[in-house]
């Protein structure tokens, strides 16, 4: 009896305490919310958003920074995730939907809302990374034929059920065609007995279809400096809305899975400390094995030359400066080109002109990079630092020489491997920094002891 007392007492403490955390946050911004919710075990979380207020809950749900709100609204009670689900925007309850397991998607789209199953059932159909996924289908359009004061009071009665109102989208009333998208500032400012037609510009919205790339939604929104853009489908008719925070989010992820990319390693879905240690390897082991096995070719190509390397044991100073300039010119053009092609600055058909602009550019730099190495040789010969023997100078050649063929390739492959990948059809990111130098490193050393039997032969060799 006095343990059953101790574990009520316990767990009125804890139910005070989730209740006191939950009123606290409940006063803060909603991000704030969420910074703090994300350092907490799930468990905790859940105890403290069971608590809270149900907008200020939904508030903080709505956030896609909230790490582990797929994990939270699973282990709510019943009653309230399916409040706080009918209560969230239509995106962010399809991103959530994405993340569960089948068990759960199952067992809680069952409870759901029917405005809400059918929001989801649409959102659930279109592919990762396109407009369909993006958009919400939360937005206010009414027929042309209204007034000015027919669309506020039109506003007032469905404001709470939207994400954001933006603009209003007006229709055709007889083909529910889009016709005009006007700003609510433009709304507002009007007079009240004015048709809804004459209240936004004269021109074409502009619209995106559902399977529109998310790139090419920022690109629009850059473009135009647009707060949110209609996607309609074959005929026209509006079938959601794409707001500028989920293309901010949207263009987050992806320049967080292309710097993933670009450090050679896959995209994670989660943040780092909620990795676990498998699903760590797994995200790292595949590239480095990759690299790892790219990387004996290099091998491979020192045993061919082994025996200019017993000649000339001189030459294995300068290895490690001639890989890592060749790969560091590769890595500086694939970023380069990377950027420019995601910008769309540059098209496929473009390749010819990079390639003649970076074959006088390699050539420039390899020169550059390589009267540093003629100089390095000749000041540590000259002044005793090390003696790279009677035939120090055409040592010192050979080392320029093969600086500038290996810059110049460098650069010219490290330009051209993003055209390539992009052809086939693979992300051009996947052309990482550590893959180009791996390229690189295995072509320099022949290029690097081909010079060196031209330079030496005779000679050392």
């Amino acid at each position: 009896m006095n343990d059953l007392r101790l574990n009520q007492d316990a767990a009125n403490a804890d139910l005070a305490t989730a209740s006191n955390v939950a009123e606290q946050l409940a006063s803060m911004q909603a991000a704030d919310a969420v910074e703090l919710l994300n350092e907490l075990d799930v468990e905790d979380a859940v105890g403290i958003l069971a608590e809270m207020p149900r907008d200020h809950a939904v508030l903080i749900l709505d956030q896609p920074e909230l790490h582990s709100s797929a994990e939270i609204i699973a282990e709510l009670p019943p009653v309230i995730a399916r409040e706080l689900l009918d209560a969230m925007s239509a995106d962010r309850v399809t991103d959530i939907f994405q993340q569960f397991d089948d068990e759960t998607r199952i067992r809680l789209a069952a409870s759901l809302g029917q405005e809400t199953k059918a929001a989801l059932r649409k959102l659930l159909h279109y592919p990762p990374h396109t407009a369909g996924s993006l958009m919400t289908t939360e937005f206010v359009s009414v027929p042309a034929n209204w007034s000015v004061a027919a669309t506020l009071q039109h506003i007032r009665e469905v404001e709470r059920s939207r994400e954001t109102i933006y603009a209003i989208y007006v229709t055709d009333p007889r083909t529910k065609g889009l016709l005009r998208a006007v700003a609510l500032r433009r709304l507002i400012t009007s007079e009240p007995n004015d048709s809804i037609m004459s209240v936004g510009r004269d021109v074409a919205p502009v619209t995106v279809g559902p399977l529109t790339d998310q790139e090419d939604v920022a690109r629009l929104f850059r473009k135009h400096d647009l707060l949110a853009v209609p996607v309609v489908n074959d005929d026209n008719h509006i079938i959601g809305i794409v707001t500028v925070d989920d293309v901010i989010d949207a263009m987050t992820q992806e320049m967080t899975e292309d710097t993933l990319k670009f450090g050679g390693m896959e995209a994670l879905n989660k943040p780092y400390m909620q990795i676990g240690f498998v699903q760590m390897l797994r995200k790292r082991a595949g590239w480095l094995g990759v690299l790892f096995l790219s990387e004996m070719l290099t091998a491979s190509a020192m045993q061919y030359f082994e025996g200019e390397l017993e000649k000339a044991v001189v030459l294995t100073l300068f290895i490690p400066l001639i890989m890592s300039s060749g790969g560091n010119s590769g890595s500086q053009a694939t970023s380069l080109l990377i950027r420019a092609l995601a910008l769309q600055e540059l098209r496929l058909k473009d390749w010819w002109r990079v390639a003649l602009r970076e074959l006088p550019t390699g050539l420039a730099l390899g020169s550059f990079l390589g009267m540093i190495g003629i100089i390095r040789i000749t000041t540590w010969q000259m002044a005793g630092l090390y003696n790279y023997g009677p035939h120090w100078m055409l040592i010192a050649a050979t080392v320029g020489a093969a600086l500038i063929g290996i810059v110049t390739f460098g650069s010219l492959v490290g330009s051209m491997l993003p055209f390539i990948l992009q052809k086939i059809g693979f992300d051009p990111a996947s052309a990482s920094a550590p893959f180009v130098a791996t390229l690189v490193d295995v072509t320099g050393l022949v290029i690097y002891f081909s010079i060196a039997l031209v330079f030496l032969s005779g000679t050392l060799l």
